[in-house]
């Protein structure tokens, strides 16, 4: 078992993974920064789907002089902060549009 393991190392072939990625996961971070960064013109809602959700901010951004901002910055820090596993749960599949 070890040395089929060395032999496969020193082959180039990289060990099998431990887990797959959850589909959706690679989203949480761009959605994150853009949460943090453009959040007060909606981009992040945008990028997850929710056009609805990022017209409203948009529209209260602009009107507001990025007010919003603050919602936005709290919406990427909880980005950020959640496991693949809860933000694919929360924000792909149930669609959770509000923090």
């Amino acid at each position: 078992m070890i040395s089929d393991f060395l032999t496969e190392m020193s082959e180039g072939t990289p060990p099998p993974a431990g887990g797959a990625q959850i589909p959706g996961a690679e989203k949480k971070l761009v959605a994150g920064i853009l949460g943090i960064l453009l959040g007060y013109l909606g981009v992040h809602k945008f990028y997850l789907g929710y056009t609805k959700e990022g017209v409203i901010q948009l529209i209260i951004g602009v009107c507001t002089c990025g007010l919003t901002g603050i919602i936005s910055l709290i919406e990427g820090i909880i980005y950020l902060t959640k496991t693949d596993q809860e933000f694919v749960d929360t924000y792909i599949t149930n669609k959770k549009g509000w923090f």
